[in-house]
């Protein structure tokens, strides 16, 4: 490397000058080396150290993405592409290291639907240092560098030859270590999904692909043919209120054993809890449409899902009202048909801080929707629920109960024990909104059938294993992300046509969101060709059954 000053310039305003090949073979091993903590530490881990095995995989990854670098290494191109790279390896790194995200198609989608208030949480002083330290300084000293390039023809030559020595060298890496490579991302498949920031990059290629191919999508009807069958034997209307919930795993919830009271309103309250209940994904924009459709997780895609109508378009059809009632990111599109609010787009000052809001908004409106309905209604209940990392903002003072709690959505800084203080406290809230939802429903039983089911969409690691937060691919998701809280509540008219005992003992058979479409459908006495009373969690239990 060598310093030239400017012509027309101060002599402090010198800028190195580099060839194109130097430049692309740095770039390369600050990648590989500076930017994939999460990617190393879990080669060590599965290949051990002392290992021969890590070694030829670090000069393989050199020589890989020093081939990449050298292949673009041409003028106007080199430093806009190696500062993307860079860039994007910083921002994918921060939550790759510090929460153990994998950023595949799933989490770019669920990214990409965010609202600006959800996104701000991850935006912490934390991620902004990380992010100029490791993303912008470099991006800073490669823009100063004058890069030196050889004429065109001997380029081409030279850069061509590097290029085949660098992919000859990974080649010889691989095979040298193909057996145990192999052996190792098939029993783990998460590590090549953390190599940065490869695999974030291509998922976003993924996801923009899909994305462009479901624009023309025309979605298909379903259950046409659906009716309601009879009304009930009072002549009072059905109403069901779906409470969606955000983020709740079962392993915190009192009702299925977790040592902690975080569940004693619905404890009292008589509900029936399924303990042994799975997500069909780990993050909303997966697991909602999931909820709400007709495939079941084995044949559930986001295609399917999204060229198929749902849950709430069956009931419309068979002439029940159905509302939904957001106070999250929104519905995913299963609310394109049918009446929708979202609070957080009202954002009213007693329940909302720039337009994010506690649960008790839903609360504030529901008693006034109960006293207007006039026949069958479902409404959905989108809660804002545990979403994290900011639970401390998900519920009030008053039912701050566990402490000391983490007051600041950067983890880093709070004790282990602190975040889940914190957490159960979102517990505590949401037993507390589903009590008040039931309460109002019983005080109008002389008005109504009323029944209540909650399904969290998926859960939350707190540390486990490495983890926080949710999203992780399913096929490695520990159980904190996919044993989701399941809970049932009828009113007197509803609970007299079901076999107490029968229904009890359902719930402690294993459930999962397969049986919401059904479940409910079967609750709203709904017949239809698409229904299936085998994932009817109540249908063998009725007393016509």
């Amino acid at each position: 490397m060598t310093f030239v000053t400017l012509s027309n310039a101060p002599a402090r305003l010198s800028r190195p000058v580099m060839g194109s090949v130097a430049l692309s073979v740095i770039v390369a091993v600050y990648l590989v080396f500076l930017t994939n903590r999460t990617f190393w530490a879990k080669a060590i881990d599965y290949l051990g150290v002392p290992s021969f095995a890590v070694v030829l995989m670090a000069i393989g990854l050199v020589a890989l993405f020093s081939a990449v670098c050298i292949t673009v290494s041409v003028k106007y191109l080199t430093k806009p592409f190696f500062i993307f790279l860079v860039m994007a390896a910083a921002v994918s790194s921060r939550f790759m290291d510090h929460f153990g995200t994998i950023i595949d198609v799933d989490m770019i989608r669920n990214a990409a639907e965010t609202t600006g208030s959800e996104a701000g949480h991850l935006l912490t002083a934390g991620f902004v240092t990380h992010v100029a330290v490791f993303g912008i300084l470099p991006s800073v000293l490669i823009a100063a560098v004058r890069i030196q390039h050889r004429p065109f023809p001997q380029k081409l030559m030279w850069n061509t030859t590097l290029v085949l020595s660098c992919l000859a060298v990974f080649v010889a890496v691989g095979l040298a270590n193909v057996r145990t490579l192999a052996a190792t991302t098939r029993e783990h498949r998460d590590l090549m999904a953390t190599l940065n920031p490869v695999a974030p990059i291509v998922s976003v290629i993924r996801y923009v692909r899909a994305s462009g191919d479901e624009k023309d999508l025309i979605v298909q009807p379903l259950g046409t043919d659906a009716h309601v069958v009879a009304p009930t034997a009072s002549g009072h209307p059905r109403v069901t209120i779906i409470v969606a919930g955000e983020t709740a795993r079962a392993e915190n919830f009192s009702l299925g054993g977790y040592g902690r009271m975080t569940n004693p309103k619905l404890a009292a309250r008589g509900v029936r809890y399924f303990s042994d209940t799975s997500s069909c994904g780990t993050a909303t924009a997966v697991s909602l449409p999931c909820m709400f459709s007709i495939y079941t997780h084995a044949s559930y895609t986001h295609q399917k899902g999204r060229e198929t109508e749902n849950l709430l378009d069956v009931l419309t059809h068979a002439g029940i009202k159905a509302e939904w009632w957001d106070n999250n990111t929104g519905s995913k599109g299963l609310a394109t048909h049918i009446a929708y609010t979202s609070f957080s787009d009202i954002n009213d000052p007693r329940f909302c801080i720039n337009h994010e809001c506690i649960d008790a908004v839903h609360l504030d409106r529901l008693g006034s929707w109960l006293d207007n309905v006039k026949g069958d209604s479902v409404l959905v209940v989108h809660q804002i629920g545990s979403h994290g990392p900011g639970y401390y903002q998900r519920y009030p003072d008053a039912l701050r109960r566990f402490t000391p709690d983490c007051r600041t959505p950067e983890l880093g800084n709070c004790s282990h024990d602190e975040i889940v203080n914190a957490y159960d406290n979102t517990m505590l809230y949401t037993d507390h909104v589903l009590s008040e939802i039931i309460d109002m429903l019983k005080a109008r039983q002389d008005k109504m059938s009323g029944q209540m089911i909650y399904m969290s969409d998926h859960g939350e690691s707190l540390g486990e294993h490495g983890l926080y937060l949710h999203g992780a691919p399913y096929f490695i998701a520990p159980s904190q992300q996919t044993h989701v809280p399941f809970i049932l509540w009828q009113g007197q008219e509803a609970k007299a046509g079901v076999n107490a005992a029968c229904l009890d003992a359902k719930t402690s058979e294993p459930q999962s969101h397969d049986n919401l479409f059904h479940t409910v459908l079967g609750m709203m006495n709904v017949a239809t060709k698409v229904y299936d009373p085998a994932l009817d969690v109540i249908a063998s239990c009725r007393a016509a059954s």
